[in-house]
């Protein structure tokens, strides 16, 4: 009997390794994006800090212009932070979005080959069970002719 050896074996190790490969661009985006959730929460945290500081310092009383400049400069700096996350939150999205059409399409490709791979086994199951089937057929003929001849 004939052992099953698949010939596209090698390519679908390549496929699952690119496959995995995939896998972990995919979990390094998705890395990048909890950081930049992190900084946002930080940026959140700090403008949030700046407004209560500006409502403090806004009160009845004397006014520091000094520490209201100083505030306004923060705030405009603070801004500005606000757009560049905005940004790298837009190009982080769409790299995890590109990448996750990769990975599918590395599953689709790896399941294809499986797919052809357990049809190829049973067709092979199949062909080794139809050879044995004629083996025993050819063996029960053969005993018949004997037994005929012996009679």
């Amino acid at each position: 009997m004939t052992r099953f050896r698949f010939r596209l074996d090698t390519l679908l190790k390549l496929r699952q390794s690119e496959r995995n490969a995939l896998r972990e661009r995919l979990a390094d985006a998705l890395v990048a994006r909890r950081v930049l959730d992190g900084r946002r929460q930080q940026w959140n945290d700090e403008l949030d800090a700046m407004r209560e500081q500006a409502r403090r310092s806004g009160q009845p009383g004397t006014i520091n212009v000094d520490t209201l400049l100083a505030s306004h400069r923060y705030h405009l700096m603070l801004e500005a932070q606000g757009r560049i996350l905005d940004q790298q939150e837009v190009q982080v999205e769409a790299e995890i979005d590109r990448r996750r059409a990769a990975l599918a399409e590395g599953d689709k490709q790896v399941r294809v080959l499986e797919k052809l791979r357990e049809r190829k086994h049973t067709a092979h199951q199949q062909g080794v069970l139809r050879a044995e089937q004629k083996l025993l057929d050819e063996v029960a003929q053969r005993g018949g002719i004997r037994k005929e001849q012996w009679q």
